[in-house]
């Protein structure tokens, strides 16, 4: 792969932008279909172009002037905004309480710094192939929650193009969700809370939601490899002190391994020899109900709570599940642990099991969300298909088919996509002259590692096309127009 140099991004972005970039796709994606007249007209677009220069409230007629707009300023990066009430380019011309953001997709940034404090290979910017399996994980638990439990179809996973992922979640109705409802959403998905000087951030109680537990499904199919052979958690008192004794750093927990001094063996990675043996558990699952529509916002805000999610408030205390995601069903007794694994302590007194050992998993590989990038209607978010400045990076959907093999230092960059460009030219040389330049565009991305990428977008924007046509039949059969 050619090595990036930042230095010349100046001379590739043209490039990129007038053979690569896929405009077509893109404008499909955010017409959506002209669901509402002027749709695409009232988004907000953002452009950072050289020497960190910020423009935002930039808005265009049609995709096809947004196209040569991108080729004209080459932005270092695109952001992508709200859909506003009125034009985002004539926002000065309006009275100020009249511009407000109307709708968006309901977004996720998660960002691999907010694990610094349970990584040991790396930390802020930098990334590796250990730590990665953290936004895996991440993309695993979140988008199994957004179909199964919430009942939304459309979501697309792109990778930032350094350090972490974004979700867009596209449904027509969770696209009007009000700023409270998005704060709900983001409350559910929440299991780790607390700040720098918080040492244990995961509490659980009885009963357990069956949220926690298909996480913490999840979690145990990576936690051997990821926390006890990639990260060494145990290859040291020190690292054992500093990461894995919030399990039990409180007193609150009831079983007597909890306040026992945990000793190291003689090999680390042997996680069946540890006193807390996390991997050895046969961890129950509970009955998963059929995922349904998209909740309207009143039925998912009384589902939710609008300020504390199913899982309890930071005292740890968990609720039971009441109806969400359009009919969940409540937790099923907890079955008994499978025979070779330790079984689980209660407190004499108060009857509750302890839970250390998912505490430790879920505090080590639980995705950490940025709420206010949730939350905020006109909260602006990286585009698909923007350029790391940094990195050179592509920001490419993610294959949720082929997740355990996506790495992030094999995504094409802009370097290697201009050098893939120059080496097809001596076959185009010889290609028929008359060929037009759009089809000359449509068949340049197809000579690069973007073909897959783009191919996945397409998909995507397919699949949301088909369903939109799919509702308009049945509510014209709803209404007898034949």
């Amino acid at each position: 792969m050619a090595r990036f140099e930042p230095a010349a991004l100046p001379d590739l972005l043209p490039v990129f932008y007038r053979r690569l970039f896929p405009h077509g796709a893109y404008g499909r994606w955010l017409g959506y279909g002209g669901v509402v007249k002027n749709y695409f007209q009232l988004r907000e677009f953002s452009f950072t172009l050289r020497d960190d220069v910020y423009v935002r409230f930039q808005s265009f007629g049609s995709p096809q002037e947004l196209e040569r707009e991108l080729q004209k300023t080459n932005p270092y990066k695109i952001d992508i905004g709200a859909v506003y009430s009125h034009r985002p380019n004539q926002h000065n011309t309006v009275h100020m309480g009249a511009f407000q953001p109307q709708e968006k997709e309901l977004v996720f940034d998660i960002d691999m710094t907010d694990y610094d404090d349970v990584r040991t290979c790396c930390s802020s910017a930098d990334i590796c192939s250990k730590c990665w399996t953290l936004m895996t994980i991440a993309v695993r638990i979140i988008d199994r929650a957004l179909v199964e439990d919430l009942g939304m179809k459309h979501r697309l996973w792109v990778y930032s193009g350094r350090r972490g992922v974004h979700c867009w979640v596209c449904d027509d109705a969770v696209r009007k969700w009000s700023p409270a409802l998005r704060a709900a959403a983001v409350e559910y998905l929440t299991l780790v809370k607390g700040g720098a000087e918080t040492v244990k951030k995961v509490n659980l109680s009885e009963p357990i939601h069956p949220f926690i537990r298909r996480s913490v499904d999840v979690v145990e199919k990576y936690f051997e490899t990821y926390a006890l052979v990639g990260q060494d958690i145990l290859g040291s008192p020190e690292n054992w002190d500093k990461r894995s004794r919030p399990a039990c750093s409180t007193g609150r927990c009831p079983c007597p391994r909890s306040r026992m001094s945990f000793k190291v063996p003689s090999s680390p990675r042997n996680a069946t020899a540890l006193p807390l043996s996390v991997t050895a558990l046969t961890l129950p699952t509970a009955p998963r109900g059929p995922a349904g529509r998209v909740p309207q916002e009143a039925e998912l805000g009384a589902a939710l709570g609008a300020a504390e999610g199913p899982h309890g408030a930071d005292t740890g205390e968990c609720e039971p599940s009441k109806g969400q995601g359009g009919g969940a069903p409540a937790p099923a007794p907890r079955p008994p642990p499978h025979a070779c694994a330790p079984q689980r302590t209660t407190a004499a007194a108060k009857g509750t099991a302890c839970y250390a050992d998912w505490e430790v998993m879920l505090q080590f590989c639980f995705p950490r969300l940025d709420i206010n990038v949730s939350k905020g209607v006109g909260h602006l978010l990286k585009s698909p298909f923007s350029v790391h400045p940094k990195t050179g990076r592509i920001s490419v959907p993610l294959d949720l088919q082929k997740l355990d093999q996506f790495d992030p230092f094999a995504v094409p960059t802009i370097s290697s996509l201009c050098h893939e460009l120059d080496a097809a030219g001596a076959d185009e040389e010889q290609e028929d002259g008359a060929e037009t330049e759009p089809k000359r565009r449509a068949r340049d991305y197809k000579r690069t590692s973007l073909a897959p990428y783009v191919r996945l977008f397409e998909h995507f924007v397919e699949d949301m096309e088909r369903a939109r046509r799919g509702e308009k039949l049945r509510r014209s059969d709803l209404e007898g127009d034949f």
